[in-house]
């Protein structure tokens, strides 16, 4: 009997390096065709990853939005979820600021130009209710610039003011010259990358600031995780496991790259890697339910807070049921 043969998009992140080199082994029966897609920047396979799988069915298994993918399951869409998450990030890393608009602390915040490249980006939920929740800035007294479509149409239902901007406008310069006051971004333009003292972090010490958040919460964030159409889970439920078994395989790959210092063009990349491990411990990126249940649940009741979904999802819904126990 022939092989099953699937397509797997994924992003150009070290801990898939293994499946485009073709050092994981698919169980027999298995052959995956690994894409490279990412969201933004230019990839092999093309850009807009999530709109492609999640509107489009295009890919069978795909590493997609956390926040997109809460959306769909409580909207019955046919994708299911397996319990591998390839992007964490921390908030606090993520928000930027004009170094003119006089923003000192998170709560100087409220009233200013904020963009975001849209509400259900996952960078986005959680940087709204980190604000909110550790913070005390209301999302909804924030002026919010959105700079993209949503991925899931959400509708005018959040019921606050929102600028929305043209696709091609330039929103790294628009934070540069103070046309806004803010930035949310998970993938910050080159302008403000090369912005020098005229932009700034909203945390001086973002490091510091996400391992407060590390201690108080102990988990780094969850921004994507893998999903696969329903109709061929169902028909191979067998598959979720399989996922899951091939990414643990390429994220020790991916460990034991470190363990040659001149594995990276960073010239301390073995140091930094060392500080991780002390830091966050010896697995900030655990697959499973069990380790995430409560970073999962936070981030949907953030979800709910935000408007972008009715009611909490219970976790477990979020997945493939082959995979509740792990």
């Amino acid at each position: 009997m022939a092989d099953l043969e699937l397509s797997i998009a994924l992003e150009r992140y070290d801990r898939h390096v293994p499946f485009f080199m073709g050092l994981v082994e698919p169980p027999e029966g298995l052959k995956l065709k690994p894409l490279e897609v990412g969201m933004a920047p230019p990839r092999r396979d093309g850009v807009d990853r999530h709109r492609r799988f999640l509107e489009k069915g295009e890919f069978d298994v795909a590493e997609t939005s956390l926040s997109s993918h809460i959306i769909a399951t409580a909207r019955g869409a046919p994708f299911v979820g397996i319990p591998v998450f390839p992007r964490r990030l921390f908030s606090q890393n993520h928000i930027f600021v004009n170094a003119r608009a006089g923003i000192g602390t998170p709560k100087d915040l409220i009233g200013k130009r904020v963009i975001l490249r849209t509400f259900q980006t996952t960078m986005s939920v959680l940087a709204l209710g980190d604000l909110k929740f550790e913070y005390g800035v209301p999302w909804d007294q924030v002026r919010w610039i959105v700079a993209d479509d949503e991925v899931m149409p959400l509708g005018d239902e959040k019921g606050i003011e929102v600028e929305r901007i043209g696709l091609d406008d330039d929103v790294g310069r628009m934070l540069v010259e103070g046309e806004a006051d803010a930035m949310v971004h998970p993938h910050p333009p080159p302008a403000v990358l090369e912005a020098g003292d005229r932009v700034r972090t909203l945390f001086p010490d973002r490091r510091a600031e996400s391992m407060a958040y590390f201690a108080r919460h102990g988990y780094y964030p969850i921004m994507h995780l893998m999903a696969v159409r329903k109709p061929l889970i169902e028909e191979h439920p067998w598959l979720a496991r399989s996922v899951m078994s091939l990414w643990e395989d390429a994220k020790a790959q991916t460990r034991e790259f470190y363990e040659d210092p001149g594995w990276s063009t960073l010239a301390f990349a073995r140091n930094e890697f060392e500080e991780q491990l002390a830091g966050l411990g010896a697995d900030p990126w655990p697959s499973g339910i069990a380790a995430n249940r409560k970073n999962l649940e936070r981030f949907i009741s953030y979800s709910h807070d935000q408007r972008l979904i009715d009611a909490p999802v219970p976790v477990d819904r979020l997945f493939h049921e082959s995979t509740w126990d792990s």
